[in-house]
Parts: C-alpha cells; structure tokens; sequence
C-alpha cells in the first residue's frame, strides 16, 4: 500500500534531514520534488499545487527551534499539512436510526458486494444485527454473491431475485424493521456517472431509504478516476463519506491523497485484502505516517489484540520463564501470526520498511505454511524434546511434509537458538518491561 509515493518521500526526507538550516533554496527544491512525488502517485494536480503551496509558505514562516534540526522541523510540517488534508481526525459511521440504513453506491466493479459484506462483518463484530439487502437486480449472480458472502459474515440477506430495485429496497428496510435489525445495508448496482438513468433510480432509493450514511464505494486502484467519480456521485447524492477498496493491490496513494479535499466528503474506510475483516478504519494521521515511511506500529498493535489470545499469552510467559517452550508452542505462536495478515503486510506497517526494503528481505508468505508442515510432520515426543531428532528422523520428517532436508535443519537451528535466547531471559526476572512490570509477570 504506497509503496510508490512512500519510496518518493523517503528519499525527499533523507535529503532534507541533514539539512544544517532552511534556506528559500532548500525550501523550493524540496517543494518541487514533493509536487513530483505528488504527482506521480496520480493526486489531483490542482491538490498538489495546493499542498505544496501551503507547505512552502508554512516552511519560510518557520521559526527555527535550537532544539530540532531544521531538516526535521520541515518534514514535520509536510506531515502535519499531509495530516490536514487526508481529514486531520478518523471519522466513525453516524447511526442515529432504528434500523440505520447504509447505502452503498459507487461505479461497476469497485468492490461495493463485498465491502458490504466487510462492512456487516465489522458491525456484527461491535454486537449490531445486521441485514443486507440485494439490489443489484443488473449484474449476473450479483445477488448470489452477496448471498454467499452473507453466509461467510454470517448475516442474514435480504433478496427478492431481479425484480424492481427500488421495492426491494423498500421491503428489505421494512423487514429490518420488523426483525428489530440495528442496520441494514443496501447493496445497490454499479453504475457509470454518465448513465443518467441508473443515477435517477439510485437518486430515488435514497429519497425512499433516507439513509443515515450514504458511502460512496471506489476503487483506490483507479485513481485520478476515482475522485473524478466521487465528484460525480457527491453532485448527484449528499454523499456522507467514502470507502477505499482494493488498497492492498498496487494503489499509487492518488485517490486516498485527493479525495477528501475534491468532493469535502472523509474517506470512512479502507479495504486492505479480500478477507472479511480487511476493512480498516481511515485514519488521516496514521495513513500519513505510512505515506511517508513512518510505518503504522499502533495498526499492528491493535491487529495483535485482535488474534492474540490472553490466556494463551500468559502460558506462553510462563513456559519462557521455565524454558519449557516446545515446537508445539512454536507452531501456536505462528498460526497466531497468520490471523494477523500476511508477514509481508505486517512487515509493511514497521517504519522504513517499504516495498525495496521487503524486496531484500525476501519474504515468502509461504514459508509460514511450510513450517507447519514440518512441525506437523514430527510425533509428539520429537516436537517436546527437538534434541532427539537424528538424521534418520529428518529424512523421514523431510519425506512426510514434502519439504528438503535443508529445512528442517534450518528449522531446529533457529529453534535451538530461541531456546538459549530465551532461558538467559526467563533468568532475567527482576528486569522491568514497559507495560509488564517485572519480566515473568503480568500487572
């Protein structure tokens, strides 16, 4: 996600820090090369021109500060002004209503079946009932899509095949009602802006629904095309924010940068993978740390919480402390790991690490499966005490998950050396740990 413009502002910042002082030359080569990163990530031009401008004049307005290099006093301003224009503040969904209506609208094929489906997922999570109701009466199988994606999040769809999309909206909300629903979701078809007729039937849902959010749905993919689009939509509907999708793909950052300032509406949420819970929450200050290669520990942090469970952590301090910990543990700690996302995308979160960082790293995603068939290749005793594996045990293990000899010996190399790390810390118990109080114990 942005890798592009984050390798572009990367290299502005590693100039710009051993600045000694700030000068109208600096000032002008920086703001250039800031307008071409701008630019090239596909920002709409009359934003970056904008931005740039305000960054300059704020630059040579600065007061130097004795206790902060000048370098870095101008890329806190190109963070802070980034900050600004992404929206300053994360803005959450407004439901006032009983059943609160949410509808999706956007162009063909931007994701809106299955950012529904994100969408009711995250609700049903924060203990809402929700139902989704089918009116895209246009595409094929749409309908079934969503069906199917409602069984995955399991919420309940409203559907009444291809019939009349706007009664079907209509009955879908009285049926919320009457199941007492906290939201319903209305899946409405893609359209192009330039189709006068489908915008006047969407129009027409919104005037009947009276939605509490109406979130345009795009394809971050796209663009400059896409805040054009979302230009179009907010003149035809009183669009109440925006949904990002497909920002896990090779998103050059253009439409999340842009679309805020052009249409004056916050992007709500970003789509950052296929999964049911790859909707994410837009964060302006974060999403702007990671634009501009600060990485984004506390997104990490947060999705920790999520899939690490408490009780399981506990056990785990315990065995380090006891330097009990076993090739069983080992595979539970990394299945934990892959709730979180691919390694790839969680490394991606860690400041300074973009896409050329990772390149080199050459991390395979695969390589956490690989090492659960190993682990899952041994017997019982083997994965409590590794020391017992011998060569004929490798070759058997090596021929029973598929994987060469190499690895396996990789495998009990790294693990052996865990276990030494960790005994010399489990002695360690009196050293204090941020937020554990004294190693081996919670508070």
């Amino acid at each position: 996600m942005f890798d592009h413009i984050t390798e572009r502002f990367e290299s502005i910042f590693r100039n710009l820090r051993g600045l000694g002082k700030i000068t109208d030359k600096n000032i002008n080569d920086t703001v250039r090369e800031v307008r071409r990163a701008l630019l090239d990530a596909d920002v709409n031009f009359k934003v970056a021109k904008s931005f740039v401008k305000t960054v300059q004049e704020k630059a040579q307005g600065t007061k130097v500060l004795k206790s902060v290099k000048p370098g870095q006093q101008f890329v806190k301003i190109i963070r802070d002004e980034l900050v600004a224009l992404l929206g300053s503040d994360a803005e959450d969904l407004v439901l006032k209503s009983k059943p609160a209506v949410i509808l999706l609208a956007g162009l063909q094929g931007s994701g809106k079946t299955t950012t529904a489906g994100k969408l009711a997922y995250r609700l049903k999570k924060s203990g809402k009932s929700v139902l989704m109701v089918a009116a895209d009466v246009y595409r094929p199988a749409a309908v079934q899509q969503l069906i199917t994606v409602g069984k995955q999040a399991d919420v309940a769809v409203y559907e009444e095949g291809t019939r009349d999309p706007l009664a079907i909206c209509k009955r879908g909300i009285e049926e919320a009602r009457s199941l007492k629903n906290d939201v319903v979701i209305l899946d409405t078809a893609g359209r192009l802006h330039v189709d006068g007729e489908m915008m006047t039937e969407i129009q027409q849902i919104a005037d009947m629904a009276n939605p509490d959010e109406i979130l345009f749905v795009a394809d971050g993919m796209t663009g400059q095309d896409a805040v054009n689009s979302a230009q179009a939509f907010h003149e035809a509907l009183p669009l109440s924010g925006v949904i990002l999708t497909k920002m896990d793909g090779d998103a050059r950052g253009g439409a999340a940068v842009s679309i805020r300032e052009v249409t004056g509406k916050p992007i709500k949420f970003i789509g950052t993978s296929e999964k049911l819970d790859g909707l994410d929450v837009f964060d302006p200050k974060r999403i702007a740390d990671r634009i501009l290669g600060f990485g984004d520990l506390v997104s990490i942090v947060e999705k920790a919480q999520d899939v690490f469970d408490e009780d399981q952590a506990k056990d785990f301090q315990t065995k380090l402390v006891k330097n009990t910990f076993d090739l069983d543990d080992f595979k539970s700690q990394l299945q934990q790991m892959k709730k979180m996302g691919s390694m790839s995308q969680v490394l991606s979160m860690m400041p300074g690490m973009n896409s050329k960082a990772l390149k080199q790293l050459n991390m395979d995603d695969r390589q956490v499966g690989w090492t659960e068939a190993i682990i899952n290749s041994m017997t019982p005793g083997e994965r409590q005490r590794p020391e017992i594996i011998n060569g004929s045990r490798r070759l058997r293990i090596s021929k029973g998950c598929g994987r060469p000899v190499q690895e396996i010996n990789s495998l009990l190399n790294q693990f052996s050396q865990m276990k030494k790390m960790m005994k010399k810390m489990g002695k360690m118990k009196n050293m204090k740990l941020p937020g554990l109080g004294s190693f081996g114990r919670f508070n």
